[in-house]
C-alpha cells in the first residue's frame, strides 16, 4: 500500500485506510493524506503525484467554508498533505447525495432497478440527467473491502443511529450539499453528488473527513451541461469518474477474479493532472506544488504538540 509510517512522538496508535494514515493521539488525530489512489474499493498499484496534497487543501478549504452548517473536526493543516483536529467517534454510514442520475446510480438505473437505497426512481430518466429533487443513497462503512448501499429506513431498523440523529444526518447532509453546489456554480461548475462522513465528539454531531474533493466527489462543466446532455454525449467533468471509466473498458470492477490492468506512467500524470486542475477550478486558486519537509515527522510535530 505504501512506505512504513512515520513514528510522531505521543501516538498511541495507527491505522491505514484506502487513501488516508490516521495517527492517533487520544482525543486527536493527524490525518496524512497519501498519494494512493483507489477504484472500486481496491487500491491501485500506482501512486498520484501530489494527490495527497490536492485532497488535503480542498478539504480543508470547504470544511472552512461550510462551518457554520455543521462543526467539523479540523483544527490545523501541519503540512501540504496532513490535517490535524479532534478525534471522532465515527458514524458508521456514509451520506452520499446525488442530484443527477451518474456513476453508480445511473450503473444501478440502466440495469432496470428503480429502487436505490429506498428511493423511488421514475422511469424515462437519462444519463446525466438532473433529478427532481437531490435524494440521499447511504451507504455503509466498511473497514476492508466494499461498501455496501442500504437504505434509511434500514440504517433505522439496525439501530445504527436513532431517528433524531438520523434526521439531523439528512439535514446537515442536504444543507452541506446546497452550499457545496452554491460554491461550484459560483465557478462555472456543477457539483453532481458527494458523500459526507460524520462522528460524534462529546455528544456533538460532527463532519469528518474530507468534503467536496474528486475522490468523494463528481463536477460537471455547467457551461457545457445542457448541450452535451441534449446531445446524449459524455460530460465534461471534474472527478474520478474517468478513472473508474478507464477501468471498467480495461474489464475491472473491482470483482472476484479480476486482475487491476497496467497503469502507464501516460496515465498517471494524467491523473495528477485532473486533481491539480479541479484544485484550481474549484477553489478558483492556483495550485503551488509543494515538496514534503526533510524535517517532515519534526515539522509536524512542533505545529501539533500545543494539543497533545
Amino acid at each position: 500500500m505504501s512506505a512504513s509510517p512515520f513514528v510522531f512522538p505521543g501516538q498511541k496508535s495507527f491505522y491505514q485506510g484506502k487513501v488516508r494514515d490516521v495517527y492517533s493521539f487520544g482525543k486527536y488525530l493527524l490525518m496524512i493524506t497519501s498519494n494512493r489512489i483507489s477504484a472500486f474499493d481496491v487500491v491501485l498499484p500506482r501512486e498520484i503525484p501530489y494527490k495527497g496534497q490536492v485532497l488535503n487543501q480542498i478539504a480543508a478549504h470547504f470544511l472552512k467554508a461550510t462551518s457554520d452548517i455543521v462543526p467539523n473536526w479540523l483544527l490545523t493543516s501541519p503540512a501540504p498533505n496532513a490535517a490535524f483536529g479532534l478525534a471522532c467517534e465515527p458514524i458508521p454510514i456514509e451520506m452520499v447525495v446525488r442530484g443527477y442520475l451518474v456513476g453508480h446510480l445511473w450503473r444501478e438505473y440502466k440495469s432496470g432497478k428503480r429502487e436505490v437505497c429506498g428511493v423511488l426512481l421514475p422511469d424515462g430518466l437519462k444519463e446525466n440527467q438532473k433529478l427532481p429533487n437531490p435524494i440521499i443513497t447511504p451507504t455503509t462503512k466498511a473497514s476492508e473491502g466494499h461498501d455496501e448501499d442500504i437504505s434509511i429506513k434500514e440504517i433505522l431498523n439496525q439501530g445504527i443511529v436513532s431517528p433524531s440523529v438520523m434526521a439531523e444526518l439528512e439535514e446537515k447532509t442536504y444543507s452541506l450539499f446546497a452550499r457545496g453546489q452554491q460554491m461550484a456554480d459560483d465557478k462555472n461548475l456543477i457539483l453532481v453528488d458527494t458523500k459526507y462522513e460524520f462522528g460524534f465528539y462529546e455528544g456533538k454531531i460532527m463532519l469528518m473527513d474530507e468534503i467536496h474533493t474528486p475522490d468523494s466527489s463528481r463536477y460537471f462543466y455547467k457551461e457545457s451541461y445542457q448541450t452535451l446532455f441534449e446531445a446524449g454525449e459524455p460530460q465534461k467533468q471534474l472527478s474520478k469518474e474517468f478513472v473508474r471509466e478507464w477501468l471498467i473498458a480495461n474489464n475491472f470492477q473491482g470483482k472476484e477474479g479480476q486482475t487491476v490492468p497496467v497503469i502507464t506512467d501516460e496515465f498517471v500524470n494524467q491523473i495528477s493532472e485532473r486533481y491539480i486542475l479541479l484544485f484550481e477550478e474549484i477553489t478558483g486558486s492556483k495550485f503551488t506544488k509543494e515538496a514534503l519537509s526533510a524535517n517532515y515527522v519534526q515539522d509536524i510535530y512542533s505545529q501539533i504538540s500545543s494539543f497533545i
